[in-house]
């Protein structure tokens, strides 16, 4: 292995042990916003750990589910900033 792919393995296993800190606060947060909040980091996180994968084992078919994770992580936000104005709470 080279320098630069030890360098992006080892950002990814950083990145995922970051995320997985990020997911205690999602379960245990004391507020929506919280939870909200790690649940966009943890949806980051995973999406730079797939694309840093993905060059670290040189394949570009996995930076499309990269993408796909990155637009569904979009998506989860707005769905539950809908859903908690809907209920009377405030993001």
């Amino acid at each position: 292995m080279t320098l630069t792919t030890t360098a992006l393995m080892a950002s990814a296993i950083i990145l995922a042990a970051v995320g997985i800190i990020a997911l205690y606060r999602a379960t245990v947060g004391p507020t929506t916003q919280d939870r909200v909040v790690a649940l966009n980091v943890v949806g980051t996180h995973a999406v730079l750990v797939i694309a840093l994968l993905a060059a670290v084992f040189e394949t570009h078919e996995i930076i499309d589910i990269a993408i796909v994770y990155g637009l569904l992580n979009f998506l989860l936000a707005i769905a539950i900033a809908k859903f908690s104005m809907d209920r009377g709470e405030v993001l």
